[in-house]
C-alpha cells in the first residue's frame, strides 16, 4: 500500500498547488487575454485575410516577448507595493513622470474608443443599436467596479477571459488543412517582400500584443490584489499562462480568416464576421461574439489602468476595495474616460476603422519609451534587492526594445521611400 500512500500525498500536494494558484491567479491572465481586445481581433483578422497563415510564426514569437515584459511588472509591483505611474514619478522625477502619464492617458483613451468601436460593430450584426450597446456596457462595467471588492471584479473579468476562447472552436468549424497551417505558418518568412504594408502589419501585431497600458494595468493590479514577494513565482506563472492563451487565440483567429477569407480586404473584425456568416454561419456568429467580448475585456482593463495611474500620481484612494464614497475621484476619472470614449463612437461619420488601425501603430511607436523606464526600474538594486533584473533579463528585454525601435524606423523609412524595399 506504500505506492497508494505516495500517490495520495502527491495528489494532495498537487491539489493544494492548484488551489493556491486559483487564489493568486488573475492579473497575468486578465491582462494578457484582454490584450486580445477589439483592435487586436481586427488586426489578427486582417492579417489572416491578407497573408493567410504566413505570419503565424511572428505571433508565436510575440508570446515569449509579452511574457518577458509583463513579468517585470509582477516583480516591480510585489516588491515596491506601488503602481507603475507612481514608480516612474519616484524613480525619474516629475518631468518623466508626467511624460509617461500623459502618454498613457492619450493611448488609453484612444484605445478605449476602439473597444467601443468593436463592441458596437459586433452587436450591430445582431441588430442592437450602438447607443444601446454603449449604455449597456457602461452599466455592466459600473456594476463590476462598484461592488467594493477587487476579488469580485477579478473573477468576473476571468469569466469574460474564458469566453475569449470562443475563436478556438470557430477555427475547427471552418476545417483548415492542418498541413498547410504548419507548412506555411511556422516557417519564418516575409510574404510579398519588405514593404510599407508588411511593416504596418508587423507593427500593428506588436502593438496589439504588447501595449503601454498593460505595464500600468498589471503592476497596479498586483498591488491592488495584495501580492507579496513570496507570491512572485505564482504571479509569473499566471503571466505565462496568459501569454500562452493570448498567442493561441491570435493564431486561431488568423487560421479562421486565412482559411475562409484569404485574399479578401478586411477592414475590421465585424466585416470578417459578416463575410464568414455567408459560408460558415456558426463560425461567423462566434467571431462576432468574440469581438464583443474582446472589446469588453479591453475596456474593463484599460479604463482601470488610467484610473489607477491617476490615483497613484495625485494620492487619491485608488483601490477597487474602496467604496465610491471612499474614493470618489478614482471612480470619477474611471467613468469620465469610459463615457467620453463611448460617445465618440456615436458621432455620425467618425472614421472608426482608421482610428482602430492607427491606435495599434501609435501604441507600438510609444512603447519603447515605456519599456526603457521599466527596464531601468528593474535594474535599481536599492529598490529591487534580490528581485533585480539578471543579465539574461536585460539582454532579452534590451533586444526586444531594439527590435521594436528598428521596426518603427524601417516603417517610417518605407513610408517616405516606398521603392526602397521593393
Amino acid at each position: 500500500m506504500s505506492w497508494v500512500a505516495r500517490l495520495y500525498y502527491r495528489l494532495q500536494r498537487w491539489f493544494k498547488a492548484v488551489r493556491l494558484y486559483l487564489v493568486l491567479a488573475g492579473p497575468g491572465v486578465v491582462v494578457m487575454i484582454a490584450d486580445n481586445d477589439a483592435g487586436g481581433i481586427t488586426t489578427y483578422a486582417a492579417t489572416g485575410a491578407k497573408y493567410q497563415y504566413s505570419l503565424i510564426w511572428f505571433l508565436v514569437i510575440l508570446g515569449p516577448v509579452a511574457y518577458y515584459i509583463q513579468e517585470m511588472t509582477v516583480r516591480l509591483g510585489a516588491v515596491t507595493k506601488r503602481g507603475h505611474a507612481e514608480a516612474i514619478f519616484d524613480g525619474f522625477g516629475p518631468f518623466w513622470g508626467w511624460f509617461s502619464l500623459l502618454d498613457l492617458l492619450l493611448v488609453d483613451w484612444l484605445t478605449l474608443v476602439t473597444e467601443f468601436i468593436g463592441m458596437t460593430a459586433a452587436l450591430a450584426i445582431f441588430g442592437v443599436p450602438p447607443w444601446l450597446t454603449v449604455a449597456g456596457v457602461c452599466l455592466l462595467m459600473a456594476i463590476m467596479v462598484l461592488n467594493g471588492r477587487y476579488w469580485t471584479w477579478e473573477k468576473l473579468a476571468l469569466a469574460f477571459c474564458a469566453l475569449n476562447l470562443i475563436y478556438i472552436p470557430a477555427a475547427f468549424l471552418v476545417h483548415p488543412q492542418v498541413s498547410d497551417v504548419l507548412a506555411h505558418g511556422l516557417i519564418p518568412n516575409f510574404p510579398g517582400g519588405f514593404d510599407g504594408q508588411l511593416f504596418f502589419f508587423l507593427m500593428a501585431n506588436i502593438g496589439t500584443t504588447i501595449a503601454p497600458w498593460m505595464l500600468f494595468f498589471q503592476q497596479s493590479s498586483v498591488v491592488d490584489k495584495g501580492l507579496k514577494e513570496k507570491d512572485i513565482a505564482w504571479g509569473k506563472f499566471d503571466t505565462l499562462v496568459g501569454a500562452f492563451f493570448t498567442v493561441l487565440v491570435a493564431v486561431f483567429i488568423v487560421i479562421v480568416t486565412g482559411t475562409v477569407l484569404n485574399g479578401q480586404d478586411i477592414n475590421d473584425a465585424a466585416q470578417a464576421s459578416v463575410k464568414l456568416m455567408e459560408t460558415h454561419h456558426t463560425a461567423g456568429v462566434f467571431m462576432a461574439i468574440g469581438l464583443f467580448d474582446a472589446g469588453l475585456l479591453g475596456a474593463i482593463c484599460i479604463s482601470l489602468a488610467s484610473s489607477w495611474a491617476f490615483g497613484e500620481v495625485f494620492g487619491w484612494a485608488h483601490s477597487l476595495n474602496n467604496k465610491i464614497r471612499e474614493a470618489p475621484l478614482f471612480y470619477v476619472s474611471y467613468f469620465f474616460a469610459l463615457i467620453t470614449a463611448g460617445l465618440v463612437v456615436l458621432i455620425p461619420g467618425a472614421p472608426l476603422v482608421l482610428i482602430t488601425l492607427f491606435v495599434q501603430v501609435v501604441a507600438v511607436t510609444l512603447l519603447p519609451a515605456a519599456l526603457v523606464f521599466l527596464i531601468l526600474l528593474l535594474n535599481d538594486k536599492d529598490t529591487m534587492g534580490d528581485r533585480v533584473n539578471t543579465r539574461w533579463d536585460n539582454i532579452v528585454n534590451g533586444a526586444i526594445v531594439a527590435t521594436i525601435i528598428a521596426l518603427s524606423t524601417l516603417y517610417g523609412v518605407s513610408t517616405l521611400f516606398p521603392r526602397l524595399f521593393n
